[in-house]
């Protein structure tokens, strides 16, 4: 049975880090893809990083503050999330496939998912 379990979220300030993990067990998600989405208050989810076969991908609003990272023998998958804004408040998903069904940005084509974690920042 895969299962995805996110930690790491919290309520910090603005301009602090945060490392969000996301621990998988089930497969090893090593054709497919891992991913973080998230969905702020009133807002849809939406696309915030992935990586696949070692190729990283970014929504623009969080390129160079953020970063994804995966550790294959320890089968997570990591954000960095540095100088925190407001607006980057939500709750942030873990989601991954094993192989390619489309865009890296696009949710509907990843078929597990975490249960998220709260990510707060304060202004």
């Amino acid at each position: 049975q895969v299962q995805l379990v996110e930690s790491g979220g919290g309520l910090v300030p603005t301009g602090a880090s945060l490392r969000l993990t996301c621990a998988a067990s089930g497969s090893t998600f090593s054709s497919g893809a891992m991913a973080w989405f998230r969905q702020g208050p009133g807002k849809e989810r939406e696309f915030v990083a992935a990586i696949s076969g070692g190729v990283q991908y970014y929504i623009d609003l969080v390129e160079g503050r953020f970063t994804i990272s995966r550790d294959n023998a320890k089968n997570t998958v990591y954000l960095q999330m540095n100088s925190l804004k407001p607006e980057d408040t939500g709750v942030y998903y873990c989601a991954a496939r094993e192989y390619y069904t489309g865009s890296h940005r696009t949710a509907r084509t990843y078929n597990f998912w975490g249960q998220g974690t709260q990510v707060t920042v304060s202004s």
